[in-house]
C-alpha cells in the first residue's frame, strides 16, 4: 500500500484532531410536543360544588353566631355560660368556611375519588341534593310537632328512598325501627329530652 494513499473516511481520527461541527437546521427548535412560549397560562380551576360547600359552611357559622346571641343567660351565672360552646362552634365554622373559600378560589381543589364506581367528571345531581336538604329541614322542624320517632322516620326512610333504596316499604320499616331504638335508648334509658310526640305521648318509658 502506498505511503501517500488517502486515509479511509471511516478511520477514527487521531488524538488531538478536531472535527468540524455538523450543520443542523433544527438546533434551538423546541422539542416535539413542547408548549410554545407564547401560550397563555391557564387560570386556576374552580369547581362550583366546592365553592357552594365552602360558602354554606361560612353562612352556617354566621347563623350559629347570631343565634347564639339570643340565648338567655341567667344573671347569676359565674361560669362560661350557655353561649360559650355555640360561639366556639360558630367561630370554627366561619373560619373554616372562609379558609375553604379562599383555597378553592385560588385553585386548590380536593383530590377526586379514585374508586372504580365513581366518575369524577359526573355532574352534581342537584335534585337529589335538594330533596335531602328538604328532608333535613322537615326533620328539624317536625321534632317538636310530631315527636322524634316520626321525624326520624321521615329523615331515615326518606333519605334512603331518595338515594335509591328499593323497595320503598323496606326503607320505611327500617326507618321506624331505627327511630324507635334511638328513642328507647336515649329517651327512655338515658333520660335525654327526645319528645315522643302525640302518637306515643302516653308511653311513659319513652320519655326522657
Amino acid at each position: 500500500m502506498s505511503a501517500d494513499a488517502p486515509e479511509p473516511a471511516d478511520v477514527v481520527p487521531r488524538p488531538g484532531a478536531t472535527s468540524a461541527p455538523v450543520a443542523d437546521d433544527h438546533v434551538g427548535a423546541p422539542a416535539a410536543g413542547a408548549p410554545a412560549d407564547d401560550t397563555p397560562a391557564a387560570g386556576p380551576r374552580r369547581r362550583p360544588g366546592e365553592l357552594v360547600v365552602a360558602g354554606t359552611t361560612a353562612a352556617l357559622g354566621v347563623f350559629v353566631l347570631v343565634d347564639a346571641g339570643s340565648i338567655v343567660v341567667p344573671g347569676s351565672t359565674n361560669t362560661l355560660g350557655p353561649r360559650a360552646f355555640p360561639y366556639l362552634v360558630g367561630g370554627m365554622l366561619l373560619v373554616t368556611g372562609l379558609v375553604l373559600l379562599v383555597a378553592v378560589w385560588r385553585g386548590r381543589l380536593g383530590d377526586p375519588e379514585e374508586g372504580e364506581d365513581v366518575d369524577p367528571d359526573a355532574r352534581t345531581d342537584w335534585t337529589t341534593v335538594g330533596l335531602l336538604g328538604a328532608l333535613l329541614l322537615a326533620h328539624v322542624y317536625s321534632i317538636n310537632l310530631l315527636g322524634w320517632p316520626v321525624a326520624a322516620t321521615v329523615l331515615f326512610a326518606g333519605g334512603a328512598i331518595v338515594l335509591g333504596a328499593r323497595p320503598w316499604w323496606r326503607a320505611v320499616v327500617l326507618g321506624v325501627v331505627l327511630a324507635l331504638v334511638i328513642q328507647v335508648v336515649f329517651g327512655g334509658l338515658l333520660g335525654l329530652s327526645l319528645p315522643p310526640g302525640p302518637l306515643l305521648e302516653g308511653v311513659t318509658w319513652l320519655r326522657g
